[in-house]
């Protein structure tokens, strides 16, 4: 059975399936800017539904979101005026450390990249136990719950540091369920390059936070 859940973001979440999920700092993308980009997806996904139907239709609106990330994503890595607290180690280092830590209760994990104001994620959640329902009486997927706690978890210790108060993480973050071989590959590929497409560095390899599972290499 698999479990929608509609925010701000775009949201499919299913046992067993690999994911691409991108999450961002608090104060990344002016709210005016990011208020337009989810007019512009909700019209879009409602022009959709007046030209297709079915199987059609659910293939219209998995591009759809597809290219919704993809200026999503330009939008956060053009954001000059984006908090950057993932460009200094100190912070970094905390959610690097997190995300190996959560694997494999929690996820089995393919990669990741870490850049100045947001991450890229790729994971897979095969046999992954869903969480029982917490105290508060939400329901939390496997995936939406070790959001929560990496979120929660490295944006307490980041905040700390900081010596402020406040949200270290926007609160949404995209996901994607990957599909196909040819589609991992892809995503694969367009995450380690990240730094390099930024100017940050020439050779993947070269960018200090970004990973790749050795039996993927």
């Amino acid at each position: 059975m698999a479990d929608f859940f509609q925010r701000n973001l775009p949201h499919y979440h299913q046992p067993n399936a690999t994911y691409f999920i991108t999450f961002r700092l608090a104060g990344s993308l002016p709210v005016e800017i990011w208020k337009n980009l989810k007019e512009e997806y909700e019209q879009e996904k409602r022009n959709l539904a007046t030209r297709h139907s079915g199987a059609k239709l659910q293939e219209e609106r998995y591009n759809l979101q597809k290219r919704h990330f993809a200026r999503f994503d330009a939008l956060l890595e053009n954001d000059e005026g984006s908090p950057r607290w993932l460009a200094e180690p100190q912070f970094a280092d905390i959610v690097q450390r997190e995300l190996h830590t959560l694997s494999p209760e929690h996820y089995n994990l393919h990669s990741y990249c870490l850049m100045p104001n947001h991450c890229h994620l790729l994971i897979n959640q095969q046999d992954i136990q869903e969480p029982p329902l917490p105290i508060d009486g939400k329901h939390y997927t496997s995936l939406s719950h070790v959001m929560r706690l990496l979120k929660g978890r490295t944006g307490y210790t980041c905040t700390k540091l900081l010596g402020r108060k406040g949200a270290f993480w926007q609160h949404e973050s995209y996901d994607h369920v990957v599909r196909d071989d040819r589609e991992f590959t892809r995503i694969l590929d367009y995450i380690v390059n990240n730094p390099v497409k930024a100017g940050l560095v020439e050779k993947w390899q070269d960018w200090s936070y970004t990973y790749v599972n050795p039996n993927l290499l």
